[in-house]
């Protein structure tokens, strides 16, 4: 019987599960995989002599239960980080690796980030680093490999990097007026 002892969390861990899953998702919304994360890792750390069956069992006791409590939603959560990052000017690629590196599955990060319109994007991304129309120096050579360069390592096409940096400010505006993020 010590054999089965082992495999099961005692209730003493599952209520520190449990008023864990509270405390963390009280704070902040967080992903099925970044809670059951936080609670494994601190389990090993909170508990001497954990296996590691009863800390994969108290991570998915606290997924479970805070599902049950409706308070873990994947598909709101990526819903709300994609609005948040289209914001402040991510690429609709940026926003799906972040999303994925979250432990949201694909089906639901193509879901996401379906409707990113990368060029309202990439023109808020302008926007926040003078860039293109938004750019306050003179163009020289160097500038200009370091903007295209900049919209390339944030996940821009070079078509839609090329597209706002030749940008009137006028027209950057207009898509920034024009064009819904959400």
């Amino acid at each position: 019987m010590p054999f089965l002892m082992d495999e099961t969390p005692t209730s003493r861990m599952l209520s520190w599960a449990r008023n864990s899953t509270i405390y963390r998702l009280e704070r902040r919304m967080m992903t099925e995989k970044q809670l059951s994360d936080a609670i494994a890792k601190k389990a090993k750390q909170k508990f001497e002599d954990i296996s590691d069956a009863q800390i994969k069992a108290l991570a998915d006791f606290a997924v479970k239960f805070a599902y049950e409590l409706k308070v873990l939603d994947d598909v709101a959560y990526a819903e709300i980080s994609t609005r948040s990052a289209v914001r402040s000017g991510k690429s609709k690629k940026a926003i799906a690796f972040k999303l994925a590196s979250k432990g949201i599955d694909g089906e639901t990060v193509i879901a996401a980030v379906g409707e990113v319109d990368d060029l309202h994007s990439a023109v808020i991304f302008a926007r926040k680093r003078g860039f293109g129309p938004f750019r306050r120096g003179d163009l020289d050579e160097k500038r200009k490999a370091k903007e295209l360069s900049a919209f390339a390592r944030n996940g821009f096409s070079f078509a839609i990097g090329k597209r706002v940096f030749d940008m009137e400010r006028q027209d950057a505006e207009d898509v920034l007026q024009s064009t819904s993020a959400f």
